[in-house]
């Protein structure tokens, strides 16, 4: 694999309610995020609306109900992990961002995430809250898809 980079692979959800906020988590290192993740190892042969059914049920609980729209935003981002010895590496990550609408039930959320808020999109300043493919991810997002 000469000069060929590896991505971990993710799929994000804009979920926005019928007000206009947008949904986002805060992990448990502190970081605010977009909810969804990445796909496991066995989800290579199903479809990505059941792997974000899957983040969905594990980030923001099982009453939570959305209605997935279409893929909206690619985003590349790059963080430092923590590996089980306790040394960092960098991880890169290829994210398709979903538009979702909510549509209702409790936010629970899982073990990952320790926050959330619903921001209005039209006061948004995403570099509060956002690094790196994320927060270009974000902008993209704002600046493609707020109106539509």
């Amino acid at each position: 694999m000469e000069n060929k980079d590896v991505y971990f692979v993710a799929v994000k959800v804009f979920l926005v309610d019928t007000a206009g906020k947008f949904l986002i988590v805060k992990d448990r290192f502190g970081d605010w995020d977009i909810p969804g993740g990445r796909l496991k190892e066995n989800e290579f042969a199903i479809s990505l609306g059941a792997v974000i059914e899957r983040k969905i049920k594990e980030e923001l609980g099982d009453a939570l109900g959305y209605e997935l729209g279409e893929p909206a935003v690619f985003m590349r981002h790059e963080r430092d992990e923590i590996l089980s010895d306790g040394k960092k590496e960098k991880r890169r990550i290829f994210a398709i961002g979903y538009k979702a609408l909510y549509q209702g039930g409790d936010i629970v959320l899982g073990k990952n995430h320790e926050s959330y808020a619903w921001i209005p999109l039209e006061n948004l300043q995403p570099e509060k809250y956002f690094t790196g493919g994320w927060l270009e991810g974000v902008k993209e997002y704002l600046t493609t898809f707020q109106h539509s």
